[in-house]
């Protein structure tokens, strides 16, 4: 958690430098702002979006062909869970589709999503290797371009959504949640910062799975990013709030250029809710792959 610390430290300097208001040149001029790494990646989206060959990607898609969980959840399977291995394939498919555009005016464009988060036992053939967790999540979100400034940052999108999130088990191992979301994307430069507070619909206790998921997941997440040269650092956390519960997680990762295409991929997360089997409890797990997707 120090190391985690440290991190939401650097970031936090980081974004008290772009803060502070450009310097100016001795002829008394304002330099040029540098250019912002969510406009690249909205007009390159935006350049195939009538193109039905291109499936435009949502969230980053990546394989990590070994990772390692020095703290594997056994518990939910049972006495079949002392067959799991701590080393497994985890890999992401994420995808949306604009499928209306200008619903108020010129502004507000409705799109559908689609992730998949999957760990595979890939390397348990004495357990015949299985899938030991599928996460699906469909989403329906409005998309609004806007340009509001605040302490330096400059919030470009502003996201209006709902989800559905589960792992299309049947009891005992059942786990699924319905949010609605709203999600502040802002930027300087080449750093870029999203905001995303949700609430989660209540269930009637007969049909809830997990009926203390909020307790693990909380209210929200934040995730920071800073590109350079196609090195893309980024951070992700989330955390209850609750002083006398700490619950939480964060996620380090590190992508670099491989290939024009493909990009390396380091990956670290620390707490509950990686998936939605292990939401109750915690994760420690580190991979390496590679990315064909990235957030920038």
């Amino acid at each position: 958690m120090a190391f985690f610390a440290a991190a939401c430290l650097a970031l936090s300097a980081a974004v008290s430098a772009f803060a502070a208001e450009p310097a100016t040149s001795p002829t008394g001029t304002t330099p040029p702002e540098e250019a912002s790494a969510i406009e690249d990646r909205l007009r390159s989206e935006r350049a195939t979006r009538e193109n039905s060959f291109v499936l435009t990607p949502h969230r980053p898609n990546y394989i990590l062909p070994v990772t390692y969980n020095a703290s594997v959840n056994r518990a939910p399977y049972g006495a079949e869970g002392d067959q799991l291995q701590s080393v497994e394939v985890k890999f992401q498919i994420s995808f949306k589709a604009d499928i209306a555009s200008g619903l108020f005016g010129k502004n507000g464009d409705l799109y559908i999503a689609y992730t998949q988060l999957s760990m595979w036992q890939a390397y348990n053939s004495d357990y015949s290797s299985p899938f030991r967790e599928t996460n699906y999540e469909p989403e329906a979100f409005l998309s609004f371009d806007t340009d509001v400034r605040a302490l330096g940052l400059r919030n470009r999108l502003l996201l209006l959504g709902i989800a559905h999130q589960s792992n299309g088990q049947t009891e005992p191992l059942s786990r699924s949640w319905n949010r609605v979301y709203a999600e502040f994307v802002l930027d300087r430069g080449r750093f870029a910062l999203a905001i995303k507070p949700w609430y989660r619909f209540r269930e009637s206790a007969a049909e809830d799975d997990n009926p203390d998921i909020g307790r693990y997941m909380g209210p929200g997440e934040i995730r920071m990013f800073y590109e350079w040269k196609k090195y893309v650092l980024g951070l992700t956390v989330r955390n209850n709030f609750r002083i006398d519960d700490q619950k939480g997680a964060e996620q380090l990762e590190f992508s670099f250029p491989l290939t024009r295409r493909i990009k390396g991929y380091f990956q670290y997360f620390y707490g509950y809710g990686e998936t939605l089997i292990d939401y109750i409890a915690r994760t420690n797990r580190v991979g390496i792959g590679i990315l064909l997707t990235d957030w920038l």
